[in-house]
């Protein structure tokens, strides 16, 4: 059981390594330079799709039908909690003190006051929450994104996220339980929870989008840029005179005129 575990938290990185070389394969190339793996990427979709259908939603389902809402509350709380504290270290990595701080503090009144984290007791204190991944900690320091890749279950994602959502799940405060029934057992409520509370959004992406997969893929890039710039992206046009899409530049890094002509994020 632990070595096919432990097998599938590395299927994340192998299938990105996979999908890298497959970049240069000709008859993959899509239309959009940031896709170039669009058809690839599109049986992916189709493959997850189904799995959704069979599998995830059902279970989203039944979870939000079951569980009341204050029980629910409760889980979201504590899990975001755990990602607190991931945000922390990420938050230092990038050099923002002030969002580590604010971390820090949440993570502290919340696993105490708040119970484990069960309570959100630092956001009724107006103490905002930063979230930071290892993503978004590689590109803050010049690490391009890489093609957009869709990755089987795990969904969106690009070949330098995959790498920082493999880096996040092996450092995860989970992960490092010595009990694997109890481990797999979060994990799976993890999942979980993020796939109930997203029901509404990805129907209603379904019913509005003449093209789902495009506009799925367009959202998701968007707000990694977003992400990674702190809310303040720069305008598309300022790449015009860049090689390299807006998603690859580093906010941190001087250079091409895209990154001097845009507002930098400074570090806090």
């Amino acid at each position: 059981m632990n070595l096919i575990w432990r097998s599938s938290r590395t299927g994340i990185v192998l299938t990105a390594l996979a999908i890298l070389l497959l970049q240069g394969c000709a008859s993959l190339k899509g239309p959009d330079p940031a896709d170039p793996l669009e058809p690839l990427n599109r049986k992916v979709t189709v493959f997850n799709d189904l799995a959704d259908d069979v599998v995830l939603r059902p279970v989203a389902v039944f979870y939000g039908e079951v569980l009341p809402t204050v029980v629910r509350k409760g889980i979201s709380n504590f899990f975001s909690n755990q990602s607190d504290v991931m945000s922390f270290f990420n938050s230092l990595a990038q050099l923002k003190l002030e969002a580590a701080s604010k971390n820090a503090m949440r993570v502290g009144i919340n696993t105490t006051l708040g119970i484990g984290g069960v309570i959100d007791w630092a956001s009724e204190f107006k103490i905002d929450k930063h979230k930071e991944d290892f993503g978004q900690t590689m590109a803050f320091w010049g690490v391009s994104s890489g093609p957009y890749v869709v990755l089987p279950f795990f969904g969106p994602s690009t070949v330098r996220d995959s790498f920082g959502m493999y880096v996040d799940a092996k450092t995860d405060i989970n992960q490092q339980l010595k009990d694997i029934g109890a481990r797999n057992t979060l994990t799976i409520l993890r999942l979980t929870d993020k796939r109930e509370r997203y029901l509404k959004l990805s129907d209603a992406v379904k019913q509005a989008s003449l093209d789902p997969y495009t506009f799925t893929r367009d959202a998701y890039l968007q707000k990694r840029l977003n992400d990674i710039y702190d809310g303040n992206p720069p305008m598309m046009d300022d790449f015009d005179d860049s090689d390299e899409p807006a998603a690859m530049v580093a906010p941190n890094q001087p250079g091409p005129k895209a990154v001097q002509d845009a507002k930098p994020v400074a570090p806090k």
